[in-house]
């Protein structure tokens, strides 16, 4: 059995407040290091809160790895795990900026990247859609990312499914409400047969979005094997095992920050 340990960082991030943010980032990955995780993954635009465009704009969006992101990349080498990290993206020649989750290995290495396919209007507005999808090879398991909408409908999921992802994983910003999530996390797992892991958000932005009842999820074969939200931010670590393709872990263990 290869078993592989994930840490979903159910964030609360404050909008607007990078510094902030990227501290609690850094907290939240060195617990999940020290719970023995092999991968953490933090939820969709954990660095400036979702709605931080209307408050501080975008010119504090650089090309990456930007100074911070290289200061965590250091961080990551450090503790030996794989981190999926959203963070904001910026095309040095276009200007465009990207909804972007990176990935990066254990040697501190940024291995691959994912930009939202299907960029919202309104908070969203300031990101270009991005135009590639690409399983990205995390150790011998190559992963299809799944940034929050991208999961809505299963284009992109097929896509990645095609090109041989064995596993999704999503990193999501996705509240109750009128938009509230109604199963397509569970959907996706039978349209490509593949197990998706989606981290979640916690926390209250202005507009009244309210993430506190935000679910994190594993699902496989239709079904939600382990859900949590939280009024704060945690880490949620759960064991899989890589070779039967299957849920260890009959709960989240929980570690709040």
């Amino acid at each position: 059995m290869q078993k592989l340990r994930v840490a979903l960082l159910h964030l609360a991030p404050i909008t607007a407040q990078v510094d902030h943010n990227r501290r609690l980032v850094e907290q939240a990955v060195r617990v999940a290091s020290r719970a023995g995780a092999h991968w953490a993954v933090t939820p969709e635009l954990c660095i400036p809160g979702y709605v931080f465009a209307s408050r501080i704009g975008t010119d504090w969006i650089l090309p990456q790895p930007d100074p911070w992101m290289q200061s965590f990349c250091r961080i990551v080498r450090e503790l030996g795990i794989t981190v999926f990290l959203s963070h904001p993206d910026r095309d040095p020649q276009t200007g465009n900026m990207y909804n972007t989750v990176f990935v990066i290995n254990p040697r501190g290495e940024i291995i691959g990247k994912h930009s939202k396919v299907r960029a919202l209007r309104g908070p969203e507005g300031w990101s270009t859609a991005g135009e590639v999808i690409e399983p990205i090879q995390c150790g011998a398991v190559p992963v299809g990312v799944l940034i929050c909408a991208d999961a809505y409908k299963n284009e992109v999921a097929q896509v990645l499914k095609d090109k041989g992802a064995q596993m999704l994983v999503s990193p999501a910003s996705w509240g109750l409400g009128g938009c509230q999530p109604r199963g397509e996390w569970e959907q996706r797992t039978l349209d490509t047969g593949l197990p998706i892991i989606v981290c979640n958000r916690s926390g209250v932005e202005p507009d009244e979005m309210d993430y506190s009842t935000a679910e994190s999820v594993v699902a496989q074969s239709g079904e939600r094997l382990l859900s949590a939200c939280s009024n704060r931010s945690v880490v949620l670590t759960f064991d899989w095992d890589l070779e039967a393709m299957r849920l260890l872990s009959r709960e989240f263990q929980r570690t709040y920050l």
